[in-house]
């Protein structure tokens, strides 16, 4: 059945331009590999995975505004570390 759609695909892609009859044409296991090669470019041409802020979200004021700490911490400062 498999076979069957990827053929059926094919043909859908003799419609498309010719880098989709590529990309139909390869199996799932290609496609993720060369999709984890996009996401490899993407991170290091500067992109980031943070999610952008949803002023629509009910969230958006509990959250805090700003950018993150350039080491990844939690951006608080620790003010004592002994005992009370």
């Amino acid at each position: 059945m498999n076979e069957e759609r990827r053929i059926r695909r094919l043909a859908e892609a003799e419609l498309d331009s010719d880098s989709w009859q590529e990309w139909y044409a390869l199996t799932p296991l290609q496609r993720m590999e060369e999709s984890m090669k996009l996401w490899q470019f993407y991170l290091a041409a500067g992109g980031s995975l943070d999610p952008e802020p949803d002023s629509q979200s009910p969230f958006n004021d509990v959250m805090p505004h700003g950018t993150a700490p350039a080491y990844g911490g939690a951006g608080l400062r620790v003010v004592r570390r002994g005992g009370v």
